[in-house]
């Protein structure tokens, strides 16, 4: 636990009770499954169109296999890493994730809480409430790390960097993959429109995006700059050459592009063309320890959660998600001891196989217990 970040008594309690529901990661979605309506829940599970590159994030990760080490006393496993300065309990960042009010009232004030609490990173979308200052207000000691989409001008940009740096943001983020929004078919069938999609404005500017807002950030700000929605080698290559100093790979949960790669499938390629000259961030389907690993070994920094933060939330609010970090983390330990690695730094890509799936690639595919229709709506 995060010293930086109390636990009032309240939470406490409801952390206790979480404890006694959640003994698996897939009873999460069990019970987010009950406490949702059929539009809240089709916006977590579902994708774009065909829903082809979110089943190639989870058959991505299916398709790797471990090469375990044995005899080296694993009796003692640290799953800790040092990233932006900082000791983070897991390698595990909570992805932007927009609308988060749909899952809790409080939003992403409720997941900043726990991750400051448990100590890992969280990374805000600028489209879920509370907004950037309140999630600030929410947990000042947290790893917190702002991420913008684009509706604006050069001036809207410079004041949502400012904004982010006034109030103690870590890093700042800028999502490069969304200049079309999405065919999101669940929601046309149902001739469904959220709330906060009618909201949005300014959409020209995300379709306008290009280098020079990039170049407009590392030459005015110190800021740590990231860019998500990384999924090839030459754009990777692009933004070394402007300094950027976090490579995200990311296809959005598959909510964008459809018919793209699984992120693992592309991590490789960017792990290759960045040579250590830039970190990496990678996310897409993650949802097991096994996930996290997999993906650490392969090259990547940091491990973001996006899906299973919004089970979680809507499942067990605040303590959910602290509880779901629980659990992750005890699988990460007993994946790391197994692999006979005491520590991240004991597992590379020689720990790591290419393998035939087993399941048929699912956004649950993870859970095989689980006993939910993901495709029925």
């Amino acid at each position: 636990m995060n010293d930086a970040t109390p636990m009032r008594s309240p939470a406490l309690a409801q952390l206790a009770a979480s404890r006694e529901e959640f003994q698996n990661l897939h009873e999460f979605v069990r019970k987010a499954r009950a406490n949702l309506n059929q539009n809240a829940w089709d916006y977590i599970v579902g994708a774009a169109e065909t829903e082809t590159t979110m089943r190639r994030n989870r058959m991505a990760l299916d398709e790797i296999a471990f090469r375990p080490r044995v005899l080296r006393d694993v009796s003692r496993v640290d799953a800790t890493v040092e990233q932006f300065g900082r000791k983070m309990r897991l390698p595990v960042m909570i992805a932007p994730v927009g609308a988060l009010e749909i899952f809790d009232p409080e939003g992403a004030a409720a997941v900043v809480r726990a991750t400051g609490r448990f100590g890992i990173a969280h990374m805000l979308s600028s489209v879920s409430g509370p907004g950037l200052e309140k999630v600030a207000e929410a947990a000042p000691d947290a790893l917190r790390i702002y991420q913008l989409y684009v509706r604006g001008d050069d001036a809207f940009v410079e004041d949502s960097v400012a904004r982010a740096i006034a109030k103690g943001y870590t890093a700042f983020c800028l999502t490069v993959d969304t200049a079309h929004y999405s065919r999101r078919e669940r929601d046309i069938a149902k001739r469904y429109v959220r709330a906060t999609r009618l909201r949005v404005s300014g959409g020209d500017f995300q379709m306008g995006l290009n280098w020079k807002t990039v170049k407009l950030i590392k030459d005015k700000y110190k800021i740590p700059l990231i860019i998500k929605g990384i999924a090839t080698s030459e754009d990777a290559e692009i933004a070394i050459d402007h300094g950027v100093e976090w490579i995200y790979v990311s296809n959005h949960g598959g909510r964008q592009l459809d018919h793209g790669r699984g992120s693992m499938h592309v991590l490789p390629e960017i792990v290759e063309a960045v040579r250590g000259r830039a970190k990496i961030m990678v996310d897409g389907g993650i949802c097991r320890g096994t996930d996290v690993v997999k993906a650490i070994a392969a090259g990547a920094n940091i491990v973001g959660l996006g899906r299973l933060q919004c089970w979680a939330l809507a499942a067990g609010g605040e303590a959910g998600v602290e509880r779901m970090l629980e659990l992750l983390e005890d699988e990460v330990i007993r994946t790391l001891g197994l692999l006979g690695a005491t520590s991240f730094a004991g597992v590379d890509k020689s720990s790591l196989h290419t393998a035939t799936a087993t399941n048929l690639p699912s956004v649950f595919s993870a859970y095989p217990l689980l006993d939910i229709e993901p495709y029925r709506y």
